[in-house]
C-alpha cells in the first residue's frame, strides 16, 4: 500500500476526502476538514477541485475505477454461469479488504441523491457490459440481481454482522455466500419445482 506521503497533493486531498466523507458523510465534512486531515492548505483542495461537489466526483470516480479495474478481470473470463462466482470475487476484492471504500459507497448509494443515482448506474453498466461479455442473456433484470447480490452484503453489513459468527467480508464467509449465490443463479431457489 502507497503510504500517504508518497502520494502527490492531489492523491492526499482525495484519499482524505474518501475517508472522511466514509466517516461523517459528504454534507458533515468540510473542505477545511479534509485539507487539515491531507496535511494541505484549504487553498490548494480548492486549486485542485474548485468545490466539495467536485472533490466528491473525484472520489466517485476513484471508487468507480477500481469497480470498473476488478470488472474488467470479468469480463475477459470465458462466459457461462461457471463463472458467476467471479462477480463474488470482484466483490470481496473490491470491499472485502477496503472498509473506507466499503463505508464510504454505502453511504454514497443510500443517500438517495442525484450523485448516488449517476454512482449506481455507473455500477449497473460495468456489470450490464459484463454480462454481455460473459454471453448473459437474463434480461432487463439480470444485471440489477447481480447488482443485488454483490452491494446486498456491503449495504447489509451493519444489520448482518450480529447473526454472524465471523465479518461479512471474512473469506470463508464470502466463499460459502459465493457458492450459495452461484447455486441460486444457476438453478433457482426452487430447483425441484
Amino acid at each position: 500500500m502507497t503510504h500517504s506521503a508518497d502520494l502527490t497533493g492531489r492523491a492526499r486531498i482525495r484519499m482524505s476526502a474518501l475517508r472522511l466523507f466514509s466517516e461523517q458523510g459528504f454534507s458533515s465534512t468540510s473542505l477545511r476538514a479534509i485539507a487539515t486531515d491531507a496535511g494541505v492548505s484549504h487553498a490548494l483542495v480548492r486549486h485542485h477541485f474548485g468545490s466539495k461537489e467536485k472533490l466528491r466526483e473525484a472520489v466517485d470516480e476513484d471508487v468507480l475505477d477500481a469497480f470498473d479495474e476488478i470488472l474488467s478481470d470479468i469480463g475477459e473470463r470465458e462466459g457461462g454461469p461457471e463463472n458467476l462466482a467471479a462477480f463474488s470475487e470482484a466483490s470481496v476484492k473490491l470491499f472485502g479488504t477496503d472498509a473506507v471504500r466499503r463505508e464510504y459507497l454505502r453511504r454514497a448509494l443510500a443517500e438517495g441523491s442525484d450523485l448516488s443515482a449517476r454512482l449506481f448506474a455507473r455500477l449497473l453498466e460495468g456489470v450490464r457490459i459484463r454480462l454481455s461479455a460473459m454471453g448473459g442473456t437474463g434480461g432487463h433484470w439480470a444485471p440489477y440481481q447481480v447488482l443485488f447480490l454483490i452491494l446486498g452484503p456491503m449495504l447489509l453489513e451493519p444489520a448482518m454482522r450480529p447473526g454472524l459468527d465471523r465479518p461479512v467480508f471474512d473469506p470463508a464467509v464470502v466463499a460459502e455466500r459465493s457458492a450459495a449465490n452461484q447455486r441460486l443463479l444457476t438453478r433457482g431457489m426452487f430447483p425441484e419445482a
